[in-house]
């Protein structure tokens, strides 16, 4: 197979991967009403489909990456892609709400481990100077199906009923599975993701995996109850959590999080980049969805339609930031899709019941142009840094800023917006998460000015003599 065909084979695979979760995550939430009273269960059943879902993924999403540094990003994105296929069918079929809870866990075990492989196989594949592309592609195509989503869920629940939804992602799942075990990486890369190297430090996983797990939890427990005592005591426990895994990665040989990725110098703030964007972005998308359906009594289609520049702009800027960073470097780029992203949560923060049209049609295509950007840009930023063996890991802390971010987001501005209507609720709120952009920005400016080469493939330590293990026998 040539390296031509092994790219475009490796890109088809991850784009399928991404947009099968993205679009996975925004059909169910227009399913669940109709979900719900199919299987005639309780509003707080119908939302653990969508925190089980979160919690897991949270939980295991670097672990999943480590994984594919040592057995191969191939062999672990074929099996996250045909289980989290394999479990979108199981709930299709699922005769009540606890079969749809439990299978919406290991789909959530699958969707960990095929979303940091989507990067680490664009990793292995793509030179270090070519991979803002495949990246960029990968984002718009999330875009696209976040967007979409609404519109076809919406459809097919209408029109076939809320199972259709999940049988909808089965198809292109299995693509992206097979498409994957077609491929035959570079005999580098396949050595270096599936060298045995450093142990899998299961108690740093179990240690980490609790503490966002405890994280998420928490957060996805705001919207609804406030800064309830069990909010405080989850945060304490994620806290808790957190600190022992610290102690734990610097005392262990191998730690999870490897010391060339914790060091590189773009890491942290790509990764504080992705945190606050998402975290604005949802929460802004939180407060102007219940704007546009409780102020201006919109439905949940025209509210979609609304909203569409954003999904546009995002899927046009991805890629386009990919050339714009090979001209200005990651920095200005990321710059400049930050002040883009707080500019429009500050027009978002202005609506009112008479604002036109075209006002909030730029305020979406300001959000959407600048989180299209500083994600292709951020995620690239993270992947590139990232020591080949390590790419893996890179792609799961991506992943769990990009679901950490937006738990953050819609529990801040739940936090704020309580207690006000909907009309008055969006200007503190907002005001307050486009500060949090504006740090966004300031993170952004700790980027490099241009792409540094990538780090370095690292050497396998030699085997031991055959004396020498047949003494430790």
């Amino acid at each position: 197979m040539t390296a031509a065909r092994t790219r475009r084979l490796t890109l088809v695979g991850s784009i399928l991967g991404a947009a099968v979760v993205a679009l996975d995550g925004t059909v169910l939430t227009v399913a669940q009403p109709s979900l719900r009273r199919d299987l005639d269960t309780s509003l707080a059943a119908v939302q653990w489909t969508s925190t089980a879902y979160l919690v897991t993924v949270a939980a295991l999403l670097v672990f999943a990456g480590r994984l594919g540094d040592r057995f191969g990003h191939r062999r672990v994105f074929a099996v996250g892609a045909i289980g989290f296929g394999a479990a979108s069918a199981g709930i299709g079929f699922a005769p009540g709400i606890g079969w749809v809870i439990g299978l919406r866990v290991l789909q959530g075990v699958a969707g960990a481990l095929l979303q940091p492989a989507t990067l680490g196989l664009l990793r292995a594949v793509y030179p270090a100077e070519l991979l803002a592309r495949p990246i960029a592609w990968r984002t718009s195509a999330i875009g696209l199906s976040a967007a979409a989503g609404p519109l076809v869920g919406g459809a097919l629940t209408a029109q076939l009923g809320w199972r259709s939804v999940f049988f909808l992602t089965v198809v292109p799942a299995a693509v992206a599975g097979v498409s994957a075990l077609l491929v035959r990486l570079p005999p580098s890369a396949e050595a270096t993701a599936a060298a045995p190297g450093a142990g899998l430090d299961l108690p740093g996983a179990g240690l980490l995996g609790g503490a966002l797990a405890a994280l998420v939890f928490t957060l996805a427990e705001v919207p609804e109850h406030g800064p309830s005592p069990a909010v405080w005591l989850g945060l304490a426990a994620a806290t808790a959590l957190g600190t022992a895994f610290l102690r734990h990665e610097r005392r262990t040989r191998h730690p999870l999080l490897p010391p060339a990725v914790l060091r590189a110098p773009t890491v942290a703030p790509a990764l504080g980049v992705l945190l606050t964007a998402s975290a604005a972005l949802s929460g802004t998308l939180f407060l102007v969805t219940y704007f546009l359906q409780d102020v201006l009594a919109l439905d949940p289609l025209a509210c979609a339609l609304r909203a569409l520049p954003l999904a546009l702009a995002m899927v046009v800027a991805a890629p386009a930031s990919a050339a714009l960073g090979r001209r200005h470097g990651p920095r200005r780029t990321a710059v400049a899709g930050m002040s883009s992203l707080t500019l429009g949560t500050l027009l978002a923060s202005g609506f009112r019941p008479d604002t036109p049209v075209i006002v909030t049609s730029a305020a979406f295509l300001l959000l959407g142009a600048g989180f299209g950007a500083v994600m292709a840009t951020a995620t690239t930023a993270v992947v590139r840094a990232a020591p080949l063996g390590a790419a893996g890991v890179a792609g799961g802390l991506q992943q769990t800023a990009m679901n950490i971010g937006p738990a953050l987001g819609v529990a801040a501005a739940t936090t704020l917006a309580a207690g006000r209507p909907p009309a008055e609720a969006l200007a503190p709120a907002l005001l307050t998460l486009a500060a949090a952009a504006a740090t966004g920005t300031l993170l952004a400016t700790r980027l490099p000015a241009a792409h540094r080469p990538a780090a370095p493939v690292p050497t396998p330590a030699p085997a031991p003599a055959p004396a020498f293990r047949d003494a430790e026998r």
